[in-house]
């Protein structure tokens, strides 16, 4: 091969294209894909709209703190999850009670519905509220993965890695869940 040729071959060759990946673009892809979803998991532990946006906010002032992590992280939507939790479960433990909040702007927001009339989601609204209710009467260990797992629509396996437990640990949490809850809406004849 002639130095002519090695110099055609190097040109005709693509360089390598290096992305430099924006942090600030991340952490904005972030908060459109998973904001929804962390006001979900922060609105099911506060149910205050108020306290779920603000811990939802407070969420992503973490991440920009630590956007030096972000390489590291393997599943952005558990570690997002874990960090909302915590930052919820601590401001419960600060205020030491959650006030009972029947502001029907929360209820509508929680539950929105365009198709039934006003009587029927109003009944609706109220049930899902002594539901609510229910579930808060149920050991701390299950409602957590009770929560994790039919609001936020986690797995088995990233509920135990946002918790910090086993599988079946989890697994066993939800089951109990479950069943106590079945026990405790037949009790209160929501389930008929």
């Amino acid at each position: 091969m002639s130095c002519f040729e090695g110099q055609l071959a190097g040109w005709m060759t693509p360089a390598p294209i290096v992305i430099a990946v924006d942090k600030s673009q991340t952490i904005a892809q972030l908060v459109a894909e998973y904001s929804t979803a962390l006001y979900r998991v922060a609105f099911s532990v506060t149910r205050n709209a108020a306290e779920a946006e603000d811990a939802v906010q407070e969420t992503f002032l973490r991440v920009l703190r630590h956007e030096s992590r972000l390489a590291e992280i393997r599943d952005y939507r558990v570690w997002l999850v874990r960090i909302v939790w915590n930052i919820v479960l601590d401001k419960k433990r600060r205020a030491k009670t959650r006030p009972e909040n029947e502001d029907l702007a929360d209820h509508a927001r929680a539950l929105p519905s365009n198709d039934r009339p006003a009587d029927a989601a109003a009944i609706s609204s109220q049930e899902h509220g002594r539901i609510l209710a229910l579930i808060d009467r149920l050991p701390r260990r299950e409602r957590e993965a009770l929560l994790l797992s039919a609001v936020q629509e986690l797995t088995t396996a990233e509920i135990a890695a946002a918790l910090g437990t086993t599988e079946s640990s989890i697994r066993s949490r939800i089951f109990r869940a479950r069943k106590e809850l079945s026990l405790l809406l037949e009790k209160e004849g929501i389930v008929r």
